[in-house]
């Protein structure tokens, strides 16, 4: 079979052919020849940088191609706005949000077309009845009335995809869409995702998750430098095969280390609670070992990180850093103490997008670049350039806004700008999300570095094979409360998903295996 599986223009409804694009110094695109049919979930996926987020960019009508063309159901179509995209049946969801958060729901999901009545005013009414009926399809637990920024994360992506499909889109185009997802969430849409392709709609399904990509679609599109790799049926593939036509290469196997049983306690928390949020948490980390929380949304274990380093007050109990205990009730303390804490946001609560990877190196380490208290620039360019060779963050200059950055290399300044710091503590929050497989890889060994270079790994992570791959023990939270602990040898996804759900099984006590003594 050839590099392109022709399906038939009968079942065609989306084409492009020979698209190419370029940015200044970059070509994203390259002679790409895709279609989507009727009837079918099409995955594609590629590295950050392979030209995936270009490609649904000119399918939205945000870019124009420099060259080739897009066909829909045979016709040569061509888009100046995202209006014109969506007035032919296209609709794309990005992983980014575009709701309007002092808006309700449905004054989203209707946006710039609200049904009208006899006297051109707004009909609330039909407008609440519609919303309703395209919420009743997801089973979400919030009306059309809710103001759309008292949702969580993972309620307004569900909101963004419902603003989707009610324009009668054709084609669906989807970005990451479980991103922000509980493991519930994703399996709702999974199944009106395939509702929607038995009823003839095309589906682009973009993820980075290959577990997602193997359940929920018919072909896999992989896109590498630019330029068309393949496109196979789902059923002829495996995750080996697929990653091998995204990187280039065959991935090494990544398994954790054996616990190091005699490294030095770094951490200890005693009896850690925040009322009704979480309770209880009792747990040791050692030098030297990676101890990752995992748990389903709603577990707490963001929660209860953020109150460990002080960015949410109202915590109690005991927390002993070497041995010392601490009272940390704001981050400049936790940094103090040797800790660091990456966010989970980090485009939100951790990065200066609109400003250079430098200057972004500078707001955690005032100390060492102005220890005079005006800011000695050859300093600043000395550390960044120091753990950005480290941590080979691929960028033309220094001065490269980090906006411009895929998600990965954004990632890695993140890490490199802490560990800047000189932490001993190192706390990190989905350090992988939306992260390609290649320098998911490659953020997995830099962990597993620190920890064999003597520091004490904490990770939070909701990706169970990220859990079972990266850690030495790991730690189930469930509704607020930590539930067990799995050494690494005997972790398994059934094991670690039994605590996570309340299945009962086999499971080492939280108050035996998590603070040692």
């Amino acid at each position: 079979m050839g590099v392109f599986e022709h399906m038939g223009d009968s079942q065609s409804i989306l084409r492009v052919e020979g698209v190419s694009k370029a940015f200044p110094g970059v070509q994203a695109l390259s002679d790409v020849t895709l279609e989507a049919n009727r009837g079918e979930i099409l995955a594609l996926v590629g590295e950050n940088g392979a030209g995936k987020s270009t490609l649904i960019h000119i399918l939205a009508g945000v870019h124009r191609p420099d060259s080739g063309r897009v066909l829909r159901d045979g016709g040569e179509v061509s888009f100046h706005s995202t209006h014109e995209a969506e007035a032919a049946g296209i609709s794309v969801v990005f992983q980014e949000l575009s709701l309007v958060p002092n808006l309700c729901v449905a004054e989203n999901v209707f946006g710039g077309r609200q049904p009208l009545n006899p006297l051109g005013l707004i009909n609330q009414r039909a407008m609440y009845r519609a919303t309703q009926e395209l919420l009743n399809l997801f089973q979400v637990d919030f009306r059309p009335s809710t103001q759309v920024g008292r949702l969580s994360i993972g309620n307004q992506q569900m909101v963004e995809i419902i603003k989707a499909l009610a324009r009668n889109a054709k084609v669906l185009v989807l970005d990451e869409p479980t991103s922000s997802l509980s493991l519930q969430e994703a399996a709702r849409l999974f199944e009106r995702l395939n509702q929607l392709k038995a009823q003839g709609m095309a589906i682009i399904y973009v993820s980075h998750h290959l577990e997602e990509v193997f359940e929920i679609s018919d072909r896999v599109a992989v896109l590498r430098d630019g330029k068309l790799v393949g496109v196979r049926p789902t059923k002829q593939l495996d995750e080996h095969q697929v990653i091998s036509m995204m990187v280039g290469r065959e991935l090494e196997a990544m398994t954790a280390n054996v616990r190091n049983e005699g490294g030095k306690e770094m951490l200890r928390v005693e009896s850690f609670s925040r009322r009704r949020v979480f309770h209880d948490v009792s747990f040791s980390l050692n030098a030297g070992e990676v101890l990752t929380f995992f748990g389903l949304v709603g577990a707490g274990r963001t929660e209860m990180a953020r109150a460990l380093v002080g960015l949410d007050a109202g915590a109690t109990g005991r927390v002993l850093v070497r041995g010392r205990e601490v009272h940390i009730h704001q981050p400049s303390a936790a940094m103090h103490a040797g800790l660091a804490y990456l966010s989970e946001d980090r485009k939100n609560e951790g990065l200066f997008l609109d400003m250079s990877i430098s200057e972004n190196f500078l707001a955690p380490n005032l100390s060492q670049v102005a220890p005079t208290g005006f800011l000695q620039w050859n300093i600043l360019q000395r550390l960044t350039s120091t753990y950005t060779r480290q941590l080979d963050v691929r960028t033309p200059s220094l001065n490269q806004k980090l906006r411009k950055l895929s998600g990965g290399n954004q990632q890695k300044v993140f890490l490199g700008e802490w560990l800047a710091t000189g932490p001993q503590i190192l706390i990190v929050d989905e350090p992988t999300r939306g992260i390609d497989v290649g320098t998911k890889q490659e953020i997995h060994r830099l962990l597993r570095q620190l920890a064999a270079e003597g520091k004490a790994v904490m990770v939070i992570s909701s990706d169970l094979l990220e859990a079972l791959r990266v850690s030495d023990r790991i730690a189930v939270m469930r509704e607020g409360r930590l539930v067990g602990f799995l050494p690494a040898a005997e972790a398994t996804e059934e094991k670690v998903m039994a605590l996570a759900a309340g299945v009962s099984g086999p499971a080492r006590s939280a108050k035996m295996e998590g603070v040692k003594a």
